[in-house]
């Protein structure tokens, strides 16, 4: 169990799709563990394994006093309710920005040892989970703002003292066509 670097916005694992674990091995619960020491050590809600430099898809939380992790997370939203309020990211250190999700999740997944999961989370902890399992797909939260709040971002992270000038940024739009916030997942 270590604490490890965090990718920062500019690195192309950052905008790679992770692939489904398919080991539930004593490598896994090591970066889990990994993820989790990292994860509490820089005070954050949670972490995925691509911030690690690992294109897994598999992330850690805490949140609420919760603490826990996610393998292979499938979403499901049980209703339309929606949430708008400050998101940060410790891949895009020091800066927040209002973002939209749902209110209301419902992440299925496994553990570290294969065994199924659930995470039923409202509030923080859905956002947390949605946040997460973006990143998995190489979705940054700043990819979910408006386009005048994706200009404002951008901005902000080209004047970030840890931005490196020498990686183009790439910003993407939402994979969800239908609905600009990715809502309808």
């Amino acid at each position: 169990m270590t604490v490890q670097s965090i990718r920062l916005f500019g690195d192309p694992v950052l905008r790679t799709p992770a692939d489904p674990v398919v080991d539930f091995d004593a490598e896994l619960r090591k970066l889990v563990a990994d993820l989790t020491d990292t994860m509490r050590e820089q005070s954050g809600a949670g972490l995925a394994a691509p911030q690690l430099g690992v294109g897994l898809r598999v992330f850690t939380f805490d949140v609420d006093d919760v603490l826990g992790h996610l393998v292979n997370p499938v979403l499901e939203f049980p209703d339309e309710e929606e949430q708008d309020g400050p998101e940060g990211c410790l891949s895009i250190p020091g800066l927040y920005f209002d973002t939209k999700r749902r209110q209301n999740v419902i992440a299925k997944g496994f553990s570290a040892f294969g065994d199924p999961m659930q995470i039923v989370g409202s509030g923080l902890m859905a956002r947390c989970v949605q946040h997460e399992t973006d990143h998995l797909d190489g979705v940054l939260f700043v990819d979910r703002l408006d386009p005048d709040g994706r200009k404002e971002a951008m901005k902000a992270i080209r004047q970030a003292e840890w931005y490196d000038q020498a990686v183009p940024p790439v910003v993407k739009f939402s994979p969800h066509l239908s609905n600009p916030f990715g809502l309808g997942r």
